[in-house]
């Protein structure tokens, strides 16, 4: 089996089928344990459905079974001969898009859905708007309950162009692919439909076994040093680590790095994944370890150590951002507001300068605005109370996003990509 392991993030609008469409993926791959099955045809019995209601696979929490509808987002694990998947099931009602942000934040993968019978609701377009402002690589518009219009090309041809048109008028460009399912009956979502001939491509878990969506990272290893390692026993009297995520490329021993933001200069002289382990010649994007550089530097918690003798020429260090915001709190985001930002490790005190820029996600214009509501798109100018090394989120997804943090409650209240370094 490949080691390969692809993060896939879903999204949909109440009643769409995404869970249905989960649901019959994982149970036409065979990722269903016996006993969850049993208790799934157990469930749909008891609540007198015809059929067994694969949308319950889903469904963990009380709240989501209840009301058919999907609230918090949840993990899934499932693998093929090909590849490993994880499933970020994301939440479709309006009331939880900071959820379905949440998600698809660290997809490589999305697939967002469309009823067939209803078209494109606002929170459709909502949903490709957000994929396309987190840079999602690449994303699946799967219009599903194709039985409900016949099965016929002309609407599956009618939808397509109508999601193109929207997604064109977006500020930002995104990878789309189109597929026609029946989530319900399993019609191209593992096997090929014999009921849409018209169709020749690929089925859904084909598509996913193959997609080979492309990184958005700066290429130079960065480590996001989270603490600093000081075992203080005598085997190890003199170790200093610091202890981190790589958020970027790869770090290697012997590397000449820079620190940022204090622009200190070292090498690698060693990478542990723990204290006490056999240590490694590298570390790559996504690795949590210890380096141990040549020199005793001053580098703590906020720290980034880069795989560069210089600060590299995508990032700067900046007190003053541009950043596009989904913004998820009751509380809307005006100017003078004061926020903590998050970068990584790093949180600085900021405070909201301007708010520039509204999208409206009917039309895909942005508006002029002078304040964002919860759920709205926006863009703001944000001045730091320190210095963070920023880069444009079109570079790299991880070092390029912040989090915007309430300081009283410490609720996050927006994600933001960084426009302009």
């Amino acid at each position: 089996m490949s080691t390969d392991t692809l993060i896939c993030a879903t999204a949909g609008s109440v009643d769409d089928g995404k869970s249905t469409l989960i649901g019959r993926l994982l149970y036409d791959a065979r990722a269903l344990l016996r006993d969850q099955l049993a208790h799934i045809e157990e469930a749909s019995q008891r609540r007198g459905f015809s059929r067994t209601e694969l949308a319950l696979v889903t469904d963990g929490l009380r709240a989501e079974r209840e009301q058919g509808i999907t609230i918090d987002a949840a993990w899934r694990y499932f693998a093929t001969p090909k590849r490993r998947f994880v499933l970020a099931d994301t939440p479709g009602h309006v009331q939880y898009t900071r959820n379905m942000i949440t998600g698809a934040s660290q997809a490589d993968v999305a697939i967002v859905l469309i009823d067939a019978e209803r078209g494109l609701t606002e929170q459709t377009r909502r949903h490709l708007a957000i994929t396309a402002l987190l840079r999602v690589p690449l994303v699946f518009a799967v219009v599903n309950k194709m039985d409900r219009v016949g099965f016929k090309q002309e609407r599956f041809d009618e939808l397509v162009s109508e999601a193109q048109a929207h997604l064109s008028r977006l500020p930002w460009a995104t990878t789309v692919k189109y597929l026609p399912v029946c989530a319900l009956d399993g019609d191209n979502v593992v096997e090929r439909s014999t009921r849409m001939s018209w169709y020749d491509g690929p089925a859904l878990l084909e598509e996913l076994e193959t997609a080979e969506p492309a990184p958005v990272e700066l290429g130079a290893g960065v480590l996001a040093v989270q603490w600093v390692i000081r075992p203080q026993r005598e085997d190890y009297a003199s170790f200093r680590g610091l202890a981190g995520r790589v958020v970027s490329g790869t770090l290697a021993v012997g590397d000449e790095v820079v620190i940022a933001p204090s622009g200190l200069r070292s090498r690698i002289a060693r990478i542990d994944r723990h204290v006490g382990a056999e240590s490694t010649p590298a570390a790559s994007r996504g690795a949590s370890v210890i380096v141990s550089l040549a020199d005793d530097i001053d580098a703590s918690r906020g720290t980034y150590v880069i795989a560069r003798p210089e600060l590299p020429a995508e990032l700067a260090i900046r007190r003053r951002l541009t950043v596009e915001v989904c913004w998820m709190n009751a509380s809307p985001a005006v100017r003078g507001k004061k926020i903590w930002v998050k970068h990584q490790s790093r949180r600085v005190v900021a405070q909201i300068a301007a708010v520039t820029h509204k999208l409206d996600v009917v039309s895909g214009k942005a508006e002029s605005a002078d304040t964002l509501v919860q759920n709205d798109l926006g863009t703001l100018e944000l001045v730091l109370g320190d210095d963070i090394p920023a880069t444009a989120y079109i570079t790299d997804r991880a070092l390029g996003s912040v989090l915007l943090v309430d300081p009283t409650d410490g609720e996050t209240v927006g994600a933001a990509m960084l426009v302009d370094p």
